[in-house]
This record gives C-alpha cells, structure tokens and sequence, in this order.
C-alpha cells in the first residue's frame, strides 16, 4: 500500500459562498480555514494548494460570543517608535473594513508559512449580501445546519 500524494493534475477546486449572518466568528473561520487548506478533501496532501475558493458574504454581521465584541483587541505597529495602535471588534465591524475581523480570524488558523499565504488568496469577504463571482456558479455552504451552536441569537 502507497501513500496517495496529489499532482498538479488531481487537484479539482470548487467555489462555495458561505452566509456568515448570526454565525458565530471562531466557528466559521475554522470551518472556512479547512476549506480553503483542503482538509475535507479525502485526497488531502499537506505540500499543496488543493483546498476550495470560499466567498464570504454579510461579513458586517457576523456574531462573538460572551463579552469579545467589546474586549476583544487587534493591535497593529506602525513602525515608528511608539507606534503601536489598537482597535477593539466592535470598532472593526462598525468601522470601514468589517470583513477585516474575518479575514484575521481565518488567516490566524493557518499556518504561518508560504503556502498558507497563497491559500489565503482563494478567500473573498464582502460586507454585503452581493458578490461579482455569480459566473463561478458557488455552491452554497450552510454553517448554520452544521450545528446549533455555530448560530447566535442577536445580542
């Protein structure tokens, strides 16, 4: 018995549109990350890009649970002296960029190497309900049938 290694030439991508009103952030970005890694696929190999391209949608309404929308904090340097900044959740999706708190959460469940980078080039996060890749013809993932805890009620 060989192990199974995936070519070029295995590798079959889907497009899958994922609605992320009242799902809970955590729970859908590790969802999310093993989709785009691949992980569901039975023909999984770790050294290559064979994971799905994910669109996002209603990013803007995603939810936290306990008291994260107001005490969790994402810092960032400047790269001056002093320079660090700091935004909690609430100000991130109440801001200008809300799909920024998704794309962060699901970056941070990769790994951190050259590959996870490319990877994350196959996501798409949109605020709204609209998205311009309808010619992919996405199949639809619904997180929230998954499991009653992937939703939250409004807070």
């Amino acid at each position: 018995m060989k192990t199974f290694s995936a070519t070029p030439a295995d590798i079959d991508k889907k497009w899958i549109i994922i609605d992320a009103e009242g799902v809970v952030l955590g729970r859908l970005a590790s969802i999310i990350a093993m989709r785009l890694r691949g992980k569901h696929k039975a023909t999984f190999t770790p050294s290559m890009d064979m994971g799905d391209n994910v669109i996002v949608i209603n990013a803007e309404k995603i939810q936290l649970t306990g008291k994260k929308r107001s005490d969790k904090i994402y810092y960032w340097h400047t790269g001056h002296p002093g320079g660090i900044k700091q935004r909690s959740a609430e100000q991130l999706l109440e801001g200008k960029f809300p799909e920024r708190v998704v794309t962060k959460a699901v970056k941070n469940m990769l790994p951190g190497n050259r590959l996870s980078r490319v990877q994350m080039t196959n996501l798409r996060v949109y605020t709204g309900s609209e998205h311009p890749h309808e010619a992919q013809n996405p199949e639809v993932l619904d997180v929230k049938a998954m499991n009653a805890k992937n939703t939250r009620s409004q807070s």
